[in-house]
């Protein structure tokens, strides 16, 4: 079977950190870029941020800039988001994705588009920031 297992999301109070967890399954992840997103009921899945394959290149969103930090394991399969001084607004599903190089560029500075193509995409799991 070929996915992306997500976990640790839940409830956290403000101010609080979480730490996500996205682990392939059936196949490697050492190949792919690797995007986070999150999704508000009614608004468009948008990304918040991305690594590269080797780990090299990592862009944020500005919202989660200096809160949020995405690194890999490429050796256990697995991508992390750990999530500090988390807010209200960060309240979201959220996803993980394996998608191609150009998904997470240098230059472009910023994560990949939700209109890029990705080759897995994660269930998704709650975070919900309140007290």
């Amino acid at each position: 079977q070929l996915q992306l297992v997500e976990s640790g999301g839940g409830l956290v109070q403000p101010g609080g950190s979480l730490r996500l967890s996205c682990a392939a399954s059936g196949f490697t992840l050492d190949d792919y870029a690797m995007n986070w997103f999150r999704q508000v009921p009614g608004k468009e899945r948008a990304g918040i941020a991305c690594i590269s394959s080797s780990g090299g290149i990592t862009n944020y969103a500005d919202s989660v800039k200096g809160r949020f930090t995405i690194s890999r394991d490429n050796a256990e399969n697995t991508v992390y988001l750990q999530m500090n001084s988390l807010k209200p607004e960060d309240t979201a599903i959220y996803y993980c994705a394996a998608g191609p190089a150009r998904t997470c560029l240098k230059a472009a500075g910023t994560p990949g588009s939700v209109r890029l193509k990705y080759d897995y995409w994660g269930q998704g799991t709650q975070v919900t920031v309140s007290s």
